[in-house]
């Protein structure tokens, strides 16, 4: 921000947007001192304000978030993209298992706060992304090659198979990439935060299709004589889990910022 004087405070800052090029709607103006009359001339003090260009939805989420990097004590920078409804914040660090945490925790936490911030006093929602050495793609291809794979298992043996449960966004990706399927379907089940994804084979079997226990079969509780469980459960599949990293201790998962577009 740039200081600028003047004898009244609206002359001191037409001053600033004249100096700096800028339209008043597209300012950002802090009133630093007002202006003092001096007895005959002697002792007065001009109007002194504050003038700069206002920030983009962007910069304040990438601002704040360094911000909270530094009081955090992480030695992180912020790498700021707009795209349109979209803002990318890419974070830089030498030690990004602090910043992604177990299954990218850390990473949503700070991806909720910058979300909050960016969309502060807008009507229409703008989508936030905060990413860190490329964490966000490798885990989609991860998670599509996974839909993939168990779409398969679902046909092949004819029952539904549901994952691990997981945020909304990483669910979004799941129905995604099964959308075109024409073998399965896939829908969201239970309640945060553990609603998972279900995959439903179209050629269910009918045993399948009532899961509730036959006790001539089974008995209750879903155990046949031989002591072995009902085959009619459904498979809990998760996705390839990966090694809790050493992280810096900071970060509650708080979801995503992201709106979830889960298939009901």
């Amino acid at each position: 921000m740039a200081e600028f004087l003047g004898k009244t405070i609206e002359e001191a800052i037409e001053l600033g947007l004249k100096t700096l090029g800028l339209e008043r709607d597209n300012a950002e103006i802090n009133v630093l001192e007002e202006p003092v009359k001096g007895f005959l001339g002697l002792g007065g003090k001009k109007a002194k304000v504050e003038v700069s260009a206002k920030k983009t939805d962007g910069e304040r989420a990438s601002a704040f978030i360094s911000g909270l990097f530094e009081l955090m004590e992480v030695n992180a920078k912020c790498n700021l993209n707009e795209e349109g409804e979209k803002i990318i914040i890419d974070v830089i660090t030498d030690n990004s298992s602090s910043i992604i945490g177990y299954r990218g925790e850390v990473l949503d936490a700070l991806q909720s706060l910058a979300g909050a911030v960016a969309n502060t006093g807008r009507e229409d929602y703008k989508r936030v992304v905060i990413d860190c050495e490329g964490y966000r793609e490798k885990r989609e291809e991860t998670l599509k090659s996974l839909a993939q794979k168990l779409a398969a298992k679902a046909v092949r043996t004819g029952r539904k198979v549901a994952l691990e449960p997981m945020n909304p966004y990483e669910r979004r990706i799941l129905h995604s990439a099964l959308s075109d399927s024409t073998e399965v379907k896939t829908q969201s089940e239970g309640k945060e935060p553990n609603r998972f994804v279900a995959i439903i084979p179209n050629n269910l079997k009918p045993f399948d299709k009532d899961r509730k226990f036959d006790d001539r079969r089974g008995g209750k509780g879903g155990y046949n004589k031989g002591g072995r469980k009902d085959d009619r459960r459904a498979n809990r599949e998760s996705a390839p889990r990966q090694p809790r990293p050493k992280t810096s201790g900071f970060g509650t998962f708080l979801g995503n910022s992201l709106k979830d577009g889960d298939a009901e």
